[in-house]
């Protein structure tokens, strides 16, 4: 094995836009495709520093105002310090799946700042992850668009979230805010920021997809950079 090393599709989207469903369901389908893989969500509020904080503050229990970059940078600390896990994840497999990753950290940070100000804070998040952290860029990056009414109804079906009681989360009770989030996030598909994106429409004629075919769609996508792996 040596110097195998597996690929990082990273699953995203805004809050409610069925990421966790999807990245499930991408592994078992590669499974089933005779391939190795693994998941990992971030945050992993259990298991950082970063995560923790992450989870008082998504919480709305931090006594302080977090500005965007303060929240940025705790996103990016919670990766920083799950580097190690990561990449023991990526040498024993052929796919890493991810729910959330770089991309959520600039989607939902930009998402918060005037216009003028959204590019420079960009690249900000981007050097921050990439270059002083130095975590790995993914491989591809699948975009869940999911209309916002729709997004919203799926918040309400979620399982209880360990770090809250609340229906809605401090992001996901801002309705304004996950409307820029979605802006940012086809900016960055448009723009290819941290590499390749896909987008994959999880509604179809006003209804959401099954699972299983959104779950496909994205396979459909992965594969073929399969083919393309050494031993």
């Amino acid at each position: 094995m040596g110097d195998h090393m597996g690929i990082i599709v990273a699953i995203e989207g805004g809050d409610g836009a069925g990421k966790a469903t999807a990245a499930a369901n991408l592994v078992a389908c590669l499974e089933q495709a005779g391939h190795s893989a693994a998941l990992m969500s971030f945050p992993r509020y259990a298991e950082t520093v970063g995560g923790h904080v992450l989870g008082v503050f998504l919480s709305g229990q931090l006594p302080h105002p977090v500005t965007p970059q303060t929240a940025a940078v705790l996103y990016a600390l919670d990766r920083l310090e799950s580097a190690e896990a990561l990449a023991a994840q990526v040498a024993a497999h052929d796919v890493v799946v991810l729910d959330r990753y770089i991309a959520s950290n600039i989607a939902y940070q930009a998402a918060k700042v005037p216009g003028d100000g959204t590019g420079a804070l960009i690249d900000w998040i981007v050097r921050l992850e990439t270059v002083q952290f130095a975590l790995p860029l993914p491989d591809l990056t699948i975009y869940l668009d999911t209309p916002l009414d729709m997004a919203r109804a799926l918040i309400l079906r979620k399982r209880p979230r360990s770090y809250t009681e609340r229906e809605y989360d401090e992001h996901e009770a801002d309705v304004a805010l996950q409307a820029r989030v979605r802006d940012v996030y086809a900016a960055l598909a448009q723009a290819t920021v941290l590499g390749r994106w896909e987008t994959v429409r999880t509604v179809h004629d006003g209804a959401m997809r099954t699972p299983g075919a959104i779950a496909r769609e994205i396979a459909d996508h992965v594969l073929p950079l399969l083919e393309r792996l050494p031993g």
